[in-house]
């Protein structure tokens, strides 16, 4: 791996991390952080599809309360720098998928590590703050980021350094078996990621928009393009409708939700 690949993949580990606790520019989301890996590495076409893959599975993922979601970040990083080592481009993605989620929660320790470190971080801007020294408070601001960052960029290095042999010997050595069942698990773990997600957004007004969705998408001739087109213009539709609804019902107690409306009169 050349020294320019090196750098590249060290800049896109470093912004993964940071974002992990930013959610800024979201670099930290499997579809760009897997084809920003793909990119720099010069496989962009597999990696493009495994970041495509896990951001469906990373859909359920998210930090509730205490409870932190397994790190998208470090699965996907990991686990794109491995399918590109491994050299077996689309064939190596089940394997690639099924090594992402045991690394995501793997993940969680360097989580917990650089937290814990984080701790005196604060009480140096707390002793900052009592003399006013705000280039100093910034100063271990930017130095707590780039331990996020730096969670992901070295273990990122280190799987660089692993020979590309080393790594394509021991993916050839994972039985057949076991490469059927993290695809099947893979999966399974999409739909239960999509479950979750609708479980939290499910409502009477949005269940029609599903099940219109999936009958639409089961059009062959419908592009991505068109499907978007779709989508796009059934928001506007349902969004004209609502303003409507809010001037006519606002003297009787309307919801302004059109179909929340009808709905209710049932």
């Amino acid at each position: 791996m050349g020294t320019l690949t090196l750098i590249g993949i060290v800049i896109v580990a470093l912004l993964a991390g940071v974002e992990s606790v930013m959610d800024e520019f979201e670099f930290h989301q499997p579809i760009l952080a897997c084809t920003l890996i793909g990119i720099v590495a010069g496989d962009p076409v597999p990696c493009i599809i495994l970041g495509g893959t896990l951001q469906m599975i990373a859909l359920g993922w998210a930090n509730i309360g205490a409870a932190v979601a397994p790190d998208a970040a470090f699965a996907s990083v990991a686990s794109a720098i491995i399918l590109v080592q491994g050299g077996q481009g689309i064939a190596g993605i089940p394997t690639a998928i099924g090594i992402a989620i045991p690394l995501a929660v793997a993940g969680l320790f360097t989580t917990m590590i650089v937290r814990t470190l984080s701790v005196p971080v604060v009480h140096f801007m707390d002793g900052a703050a009592e003399k006013g020294s705000f280039s100093a408070i910034e100063f271990w601001q930017i130095i707590a980021v780039l331990m996020q960052g730096a969670r992901i960029a070295i273990p990122a290095v280190a799987l660089c350094f692993v020979p590309a042999e080393s790594v394509q010997a021991g993916l050839q050595a994972i039985p057949g078996w076991l490469t059927t069942g993290m695809a099947i698990g893979g999966g399974m773990v999409v739909a239960v990621g999509y479950a979750m997600v609708i479980n939290m957004i499910a409502n009477k007004e949005t269940w029609a928009f599903l099940i219109l969705g999936f009958c639409v998408a089961a059009l062959t001739e419908i592009t991505l393009i068109s499907l978007g087109a779709i989508a796009m213009a059934m928001v506007m539709i349902y969004l004209r409708l609502s303003d409507n609804s809010g001037s006519n019902n606002s003297s009787n107690g309307g919801s302004k939700d059109p179909i929340g409306d009808i709905l209710d009169d049932y």
